[in-house]
């Protein structure tokens, strides 16, 4: 691994880079730095192309980062950022298969059957040269960090395989295989985008993002009704697929932060990730049946909507935010979350107190500013006047009160005197 010390854009134009832009104060960034050096050392043993290196963004004004972000130069101004999990075999299969062409080549029926034992989703394009393989390499340039793209020819495939026409593009994925119609499937770019995942899959944050880009997401929190699941997945697809991804989630608590509230386990859930909008079946799913109908029911708009992204949920979006960071800061150290709110709160409540203060003890300077507004300028004479006389006759007043006091003493300590 490799510290960059100019900027990137200026070194070696000719190699190709995968660079980790980082912050020293960023905590996922030395998170992944023990993983980053075990990525340099495995990309260099199996004598890859990649140069590994790393760089501190922070120098650098002018560059705005979400840290760590992880980059990967090609030669000239090519260049991929990485979105996947920050695992080392996941970043080395992402630098392997960006830094290689983006099509490649089956050329015998043998490395069709060993990719196909290798990867769970495989593009084919198969014919010759025409528009649609134009098209194909465009879409394969565009989305090589997710996939990997194939081309052969008609006689590699399985006899199996029944192709309407050629030229024709496939993927493979499920045990089974789909063609590509431009009439039924809309643009060959979305229906990569959209047929790159499996029917079902096991959905995690880094999956929730990238299912993010093709529309809703039907989620099974639990494994309860994985089977249910899976055969509308299967049975339904061409009613659903292209508007729904399937899958199943461990566990409640990311769901949870994504509609600020509880849902129950096991449990359905629906994903608008276009609009942050979500569904919850009326009552329990339990019949495949119930389920279908719940499926459509938000097809067609008659099932009811919660959450959104207008202005009011954003709020309260932002407020749930800062209601589990202070929340989280009490549970894992209740020392530090009293001293990092306490103390603001204590400022503040000193300040609001010396603000009132001062403002009570000019109460009666100001009352008398009010009584002065309107009086003629002789009467504000009087009136300085009489302040004066009771100033002057006020000591007299105590004086002749003393003596008062004196002469009224009893007829005892008279005698006494």
């Amino acid at each position: 691994c490799i510290f960059l010390s100019d900027r990137f854009k200026d070194t070696r134009v000719n190699d190709i880079w995968l660079v980790d832009f980082y912050a020293p104060w960023c905590g996922y960034c030395k998170k992944l730095e023990p993983i980053w050096q075990e990525v340099g050392v495995e990309l260099k043993n199996s004598g890859s192309p990649v140069r590994v290196g790393k760089m501190d963004a922070t120098a650098y004004s002018g560059d705005s980062f979400s840290f760590p972000f992880l980059l990967l130069r090609l030669k000239g101004d090519l260049a991929y950022n990485y979105k996947g999990p920050r695992t080392k075999d996941d970043i080395v299969e992402f630098a392997n298969r960006v830094a290689g062409p983006a099509v490649r080549a089956l050329p015998s029926k043998q490395m069709y059957e060993h990719m196909m034992k290798r990867h769970n989703v495989l593009f084919v394009y198969v014919g010759g040269a025409s528009p649609l393989k134009e098209k194909y390499n465009d879409v394969a340039s565009e989305l090589v960090v997710y996939t990997y793209f194939f081309s052969a020819s008609e006689e590699v495939l399985p006899e199996s395989v029944t192709l309407p026409e050629l030229p024709a593009v496939v993927v493979f994925k499920d045990g089974t295989y789909f063609t590509y119609d431009e009439y039924e499937d809309g643009s060959l770019s979305s229906w990569v985008n959209r047929e790159r995942f499996q029917g079902y899959l096991q959905i995690d944050g880094f999956t929730l993002y990238e299912l993010g880009e093709t529309g809703g997401v039907c989620i099974k929190i639990c494994h309860a009704l994985k089977t249910l699941i899976q055969r509308v997945a299967k049975e339904y697809r061409e009613h659903f697929n292209r508007d729904f991804q399937f899958g199943h989630m461990d566990g409640n608590d990311y769901i949870n932060s994504l509609i600020m509230g509880e849902v129950t386990v096991p449990s359905v859930i629906i994903l608008n990730t276009s609009n942050e909008q979500y569904f919850l079946p009326s009552e329990p799913v339990e019949t495949m049946e119930q389920l279908v109908q719940f499926i459509s029911g938000v097809l067609n708009g008659s099932a009811q909507a919660y959450g959104g992204d207008g202005i009011i949920q954003r709020l309260k979006r932002v407020a749930f935010d800062a209601r589990s960071t202070i929340m989280s800061v009490f549970r894992s150290s209740p020392l530090l979350g009293c001293f990092l709110f306490g103390l603001p709160l204590g400022v503040i409540s000193l300040m609001c107190y010396g603000i009132c203060t001062a403002e009570s003890d000019d109460g009666s300077d100001d009352i008398d500013a009010l009584k002065r507004e309107g009086m003629t300028d002789e009467e504000e004479e009087e009136e300085d006047e009489r302040q004066r006389v009771a100033e002057l006759e006020g000591p007299e007043e105590e004086e002749e009160n003393e003596e008062e006091d004196v002469g009224e003493k009893d007829p005892e300590e008279k005698k006494t005197d």
